[in-house]
């Protein structure tokens, strides 16, 4: 089974920025999409943006405009691109493989973002 992880978390100060990586051990390819999911202290893990295997991407209203997510199908790679990063995106970040309903995939570790002064 294909397994997804996560990098690229840190500290960082409000209005910086972040990528984060998520990196497939088999082909990105196989799966309907990948998506990035956040679960921020106290509250429930929610997608934050999927991109499917044709390109279209989701994002979530909260991160619409500030961040981005990409695919690098020669490397087995989804990337989030996080702009103006403000301390309610403080959380950890997932990926995990999507079919047409959801995440299909067992959760990894997760990626720790903290975003404060």
């Amino acid at each position: 089974q294909v397994q997804l992880v996560e990098s690229g978390g840190g500290l960082v100060q409000p209005g910086g920025s972040l990528r984060l990586s998520c990196t497939a051990s088999g082909s990105i390819g196989s799966f309907y999409g990948v998506g990035w999911y956040r679960q921020a202290p106290g509250k429930q893990r929610e997608l934050a943006a999927r991109i499917t295997r044709s390109g279209s991407t989701y994002y979530a209203d909260s991160v619409k405009g500030r961040f981005t997510i990409s695919r690098d199908n020669a490397k087995n790679t989804v990337y989030l691109q996080m702009n103006s990063l403000q301390p309610e995106d403080t959380a950890v970040y997932y990926c995990n493989m999507e079919n047409l309903f959801g995440a299909i995939g067992s959760w990894g570790q997760g990626t720790q973002v903290t975003v404060s002064s």
